[in-house]
């Protein structure tokens, strides 16, 4: 079996993995525009909420990525079985869908900002 590559730093796989786990609209934009419309008080929330559940969550898929060193399908039916291996499939289709949808509202973005300047 050929060896793996992996990251040579750990900043450069906190950065990859955080860069994965939320876009930089949800980073810069949405406390933006939630604090500009009265919701600092949410933003509280929402970060001890990122903490408490992303984090373990994100902590969890790495363990069982590294565990078994295989993609999200092969992962959960080696730990979990058949019946588990569905939850890895429905994973790499939500991942999917997300790209899909990002990808869409993307072009509808600069075909509004194309339309703008015009």
């Amino acid at each position: 079996m050929a060896a793996r590559g992996g990251f040579s730093s750990k900043l450069g796989f906190i950065a990859a993995a955080a860069g994965s786990a939320v876009g930089l609209g949800n980073i810069w934009q949405f406390p933006y525009v939630a604090g500009q419309n009265g919701g600092a008080a949410f933003l509280l929330i929402y970060v001890a909420w990122i903490f408490l559940i992303g984090l373990p969550v994100m902590v969890g898929e790495i363990a069982v990525g590294r565990r078994t060193l295989s993609n999200p399908y092969g992962a959960y039916k080696q730990l979990g079985g058949k019946s588990w291996a569905l939850v890895g499939l429905l994973e790499i289709f939500i991942e999917k869908f997300i790209l899909i949808v990002k990808k869409i509202k993307s072009r509808d973005s600069n075909l509004e900002l194309q339309l703008h300047f015009k």
